[in-house]
C-alpha cells in the first residue's frame, strides 16, 4: 500500500483523502475505520436521523462509487492497535500496513458515567456513532421516560427530539446553568425557556449520584435527593480527544495531538487532522470540535502533505438545531468580558461577545444575518464597539460600515497578552474545546 494512510474514517479522514486525490496525489490512499460503514455524517444522528426524517443512505458523505473511482481504499471494521514509527507501519486488524505519510484523524469518544454508579447498565446510552443511535431508537416511543444527563448542545438536541416524539424528558445539568461551558447566560436563558415551553423539565445544579435497576436502568438517584423513575438515559457530558494511539507511539499530546500550524505532529512524517488535533491559535493552542473545522483543517493538511506550506488560520463556526430554532455561532467566546444582546423578537436575537474592545464571538438565534455580519467582522479582524452593536434600531448590516480594521500583528499581540494574563489567573484560555454540534462526533 504505502502512500497516504489515514487512521479514522470520519469527516476529517474522508475529507483529507478526497482532497489529496483531487489535488493530484497519485500514490495509494488508504482510509482505515473502526466502523463497518463508509464515512457518514454525524450531526444528523441526534436530529434528523433520530427523528426518522433522514434515511441511512442520506447520511453517507460520498456515494459508494466515489471511493472506487478515485482509487481510495476503504479498510473498514478494523481497529488500529499500534503505530511503528521506525518501520513506518501501522497494525490494523492484525495486518501490517506500511505508510509514506500517516494521518491520525481519530476524532473523539464520548465520556461515559462510571460503572460503579450504574454507567454500564443496559438502557444507558451515549450519542456518538450510528450504532449508538440505532441502539436507542427503539426507546424513543411516546410516553417513555427519558433522563438526559448533561445540558450541553448534544443533550439539548436529544431533549428536543424526545419532546417532539412525545416522551417525558427530564434533563439535569450539574453546573449552575445549561450551556455554561460554551455560552453566555443570555443564550442559556433562551434555550431553557424554549425547552420548558416544549415540556422538558430542566434541573440545573443537579447531578446524578447513582443509576439503579434490576437488569436494566429504571431509576436515577439525583444529588438533590430526588429519585426519578425512568425508562432510559442519554449521557451527554462531553467528549475526550482520541489520543491514546498517538501517545503510545511517542507523539506529543497537548489537549489533543500536538501539531504545528501546518498539521505536522512531533514526527514530521505523521500528521493529525480534525478534532483530535490541537494547533496554534492566536498566541495559544486550541482544539475544535466541529464539522466546518474538520473539513477545512483536513483539506489544508492534505495540501501540505503533497508539498504545500500553508499555515492553518482557523475561522471557527458552529451550529445547533433544536425544534424550529437554528443557532449559528461565529468565533470563540473564551475569555469574554462583556456581552450585548440585539433582540428582533422573542424568537430571533443575537448575543455578541467582547474581549476588551474586540468582538470575539456571536450567537445568532434564528438570525442568519447577524451571524453573517458578525462572522465577517470577526474573520477580518475588525473591531466594533459594544455600544454600536447594542443599538437594535440600526440595521445589523450597518455594523459593517462602522467596523474598523485592526492590523493583524496588533490583534495577535493583544490576544497573546490576554492569553498570558488569563493563564496567570488560572483560566484555561489556551486550552479551548468547543462542541456545539453533536458531541464532537460531528467532526471526527
Amino acid at each position: 500500500m504505502s502512500g497516504i494512510v489515514v487512521i479514522g474514517a470520519g469527516q476529517a479522514g474522508a475529507s483529507l483523502a478526497a482532497k489529496a486525490r483531487m489535488l493530484g496525489y497519485s500514490a495509494p490512499i488508504t482510509l482505515i475505520g473502526e466502523e463497518p460503514l463508509a464515512p457518514y455524517q454525524r450531526p444528523p444522528l441526534s436530529k434528523g436521523y433520530l427523528l426518522g426524517e433522514l434515511s441511512l443512505e442520506r447520511l453517507f458523505l460520498r456515494s459508494p462509487s466515489f471511493w472506487k473511482e478515485h482509487e481510495i481504499t476503504l479498510a473498514l471494521d478494523r481497529r488500529v492497535t499500534a503505530i511503528d514509527r521506525a518501520a513506518s507501519t501501522v497494525t490494523a486488524g492484525g495486518e501490517i500496513v506500511p505508510y509514506e505519510h500517516l494521518v491520525v484523524a481519530t476524532g473523539s469518544y464520548a465520556r461515559k458515567l462510571p460503572q460503579d454508579i450504574g454507567g454500564g447498565l443496559p438502557g444507558v446510552h451515549t450519542i456518538r456513532t450510528l450504532a449508538d443511535v440505532n441502539g436507542l431508537m427503539a426507546d424513543f416511543r411516546p410516553g417513555r421516560k427519558l433522563l438526559i444527563i448533561g445540558g450541553g448542545y448534544i443533550g439539548l438536541e436529544a431533549a428536543a427530539v424526545g419532546a417532539k416524539l412525545g416522551l417525558e424528558v427530564t434533563l439535569i445539568e450539574a453546573a449552575p446553568r445549561i450551556l455554561q461551558r460554551v455560552a453566555a447566560a443570555e443564550t442559556s436563558n433562551f434555550f431553557r425557556d424554549l425547552h420548558s415551553a416544549n415540556g422538558v423539565v430542566i434541573l440545573e445544579g443537579v447531578g446524578v449520584n447513582r443509576l439503579a435497576g434490576e437488569g436494566r436502568v429504571s431509576a436515577a438517584l439525583l444529588s438533590n435527593g430526588i429519585t426519578l423513575s425512568i425508562d432510559f438515559v442519554i449521557v451527554g457530558i462531553g467528549v475526550v480527544p482520541s489520543t491514546q494511539l498517538a501517545a503510545q507511539a511517542g507523539l506529543a499530546v497537548d489537549n489533543g495531538i500536538w501539531t504545528d500550524a501546518q498539521g505536522r505532529t512531533s514526527d514530521p512524517r505523521i500528521w493529525a487532522a480534525g478534532e483530535c488535533a490541537s494547533f496554534p491559535y492566536e498566541g495559544g493552542r486550541v482544539r475544535l470540535e466541529s464539522v466546518g473545522h474538520s473539513i477545512e483543517h483536513s483539506e489544508l493538511v492534505a495540501g501540505n502533505i503533497i508539498g504545500g506550506t500553508k499555515a492553518y488560520e482557523a475561522k471557527p463556526w458552529f451550529w445547533s438545531d433544536q425544534y424550529d430554532v437554528k443557532l449559528q455561532i461565529a468565533g470563540l467566546n473564551a475569555g469574554y468580558d462583556r456581552v450585548v444582546e440585539r433582540t428582533i423578537d422573542q424568537r430571533s436575537k443575537s448575543i455578541w461577545y467582547f474581549r476588551g474592545d474586540r468582538l470575539v464571538a456571536v450567537d445568532a438565534i434564528n438570525n442568519p444575518r447577524a451571524y453573517m455580519i458578525g462572522k465577517r467582522i470577526i474573520d477580518s479582524r475588525q473591531t466594533i464597539s459594544a455600544d454600536a452593536v447594542v443599538d437594535a434600531t440600526k440595521d445589523v448590516k450597518s455594523l459593517l460600515a462602522i467596523a474598523s480594521l485592526v492590523p493583524k500583528a496588533q490583534a495577535l499581540q493583544r490576544q497573546e497578552l490576554s492569553l498570558r494574563t488569563e493563564a496567570e489567573n488560572g483560566h484555561a484560555a489556551t486550552q479551548i474545546e468547543y462542541s456545539p454540534t453533536i458531541a464532537g462526533g460531528a467532526a471526527s
